[in-house]
């Protein structure tokens, strides 16, 4: 229903446009695709942003450490994990092989998520623009690891990293209908995953031993899958204000043994001027992500992180940007710079999952 509801009110919502020429002429930065060129203009962009996650939320709510602890472990029959050449020297030889604690015993307590988003954007008309993107992504996460069985005592603290470059596509954004008070465009593109999908890392078990194991979903750089985008952009101005809507969906439609889950994304945004070099902007961005799909056999471990259904849910965002006019570099067009600050204001996200905090975007665009 809520899908049904931002679809019409993207295809109903129009009024003035503004000139692509003045600062307000170009959306939030956390925006993709939010206008098009003219034909024979290029224009290239970098975006880097910083997101962070603490706390842990259950179906929507507020969860203790200690509930987190009395969670069913799914993989809680399969082989513990351990280092092999420790297990083999210090297990009695008729000893069986242990399993993994019945309930959970490693708990996430922060996540940070940096990218950088190299584009390009190329118009070989006036109905049609081009648009590249390439990403790269650096994260990082702190965990804290409990015994696994009696007391449930604290072990200690670990931290695991993952980065590579992420993912790639190529957009085409056609032109609907241009005039002084409106444009819509249409979206549509394919979007390849390319980095690692099974990278390791050194955990703190609760065995209290150190070993390799294959990171959670969430660690990973990629997940292999090659994406259909598709979508639709309206631009709007009310003497002088500009108003944007934005419907995405993003679906996997080739994908490996997993699968991050398929996206919809409604972005509803207003724009004012201080004057022609400086425009402020409000955002509205609501998340609808799936569940993963499929799961990586390897991946087992006594985390939230490693079951593929906490993983997807809805989360709902304020942004608050400022777009500036600017001519660090030559030629007859000016820059962009652009900073967005992303803060969540409602989240249901699906079983047992870290809350998200603020994020922030930079960003630099020249037309060449």
């Amino acid at each position: 229903m809520i899908r049904v509801f931002l679809i019409f009110s993207t295809l109903f919502f129009s009024y003035n446009l503004s000139a692509m020429s003045k600062a307000i002429g170009h959306g939030p930065i956390g925006l993709m695709a939010d206008h098009f060129h003219k034909k024979g203009e290029w224009m290239i962009s970098v975006k880097v942003s910083n997101m962070e996650m603490k706390k842990n939320m259950l179906n929507g709510n507020t969860v203790a450490d200690k509930e987190i602890l009395q969670q069913p472990n799914p993989f809680s029959e399969m082989p513990m994990m351990h280092n092999d050449s420790y297990f083999k020297t210090h297990r009695h030889p008729h000893m069986d092989e242990p399993k993994m604690p019945a309930e959970l015993s490693v708990i996430p307590r922060k996540m940070t998520m940096k990218m950088i988003m190299l584009g390009a954007m190329y118009a070989p008309s006036d109905k049609v623009t081009l648009m590249g993107m390439v990403m790269f992504n650096d994260k990082e996460m702190n965990l804290d690891t409990y015994r696994g069985m009696m007391n449930r005592n604290y072990l200690g603290s670990f931290e695991t990293s993952s980065s590579d470059l992420s993912k790639i596509s190529l957009s085409a954004l056609i032109n609907l209908h241009e005039n002084e008070s409106v444009r819509w465009h249409l979206i549509g593109g394919l979007e390849k995953s390319i980095g690692e999908n099974a990278k390791k890392g050194m955990v703190l078990t609760p065995m209290n031993t150190n070993t390799s194991i294959t990171l959670p979903y969430g660690m990973q750089p990629s997940d292999k899958a090659l994406r259909l985008l598709t979508g639709i952009t309206n631009v709007n101005n009310i003497n002088g204000f500009v108003l944007g809507n934005q419907i995405l969906f993003r679906k996997s439609i080739e994908e490996e043994n997993w699968n991050f889950g398929d996206e919809f994304e409604y972005n509803l945004w207003f724009q004012g001027s201080f004057n022609n070099n400086i425009s402020y902007s409000l955002r509205l961005n609501y998340l609808d992500t799936d569940t993963i799909e499929g799961k990586d056999k390897n991946i087992m471990a006594p985390i939230q992180t490693a079951n593929p259904y906490n993983y997807g849910g809805e989360i709902l965002n304020l942004g608050v940007g400022l777009n500036f006019i600017t001519n660090f570099l030559p030629g007859k067009h000016s820059d962009r710079l652009a900073i967005e600050f992303i803060l969540p204001i409602d989240q249901d996200k699906n079983g047992l999952q870290m809350k998200n905090e603020a994020k922030f975007i930079i960003g630099f665009q020249k037309s060449l």
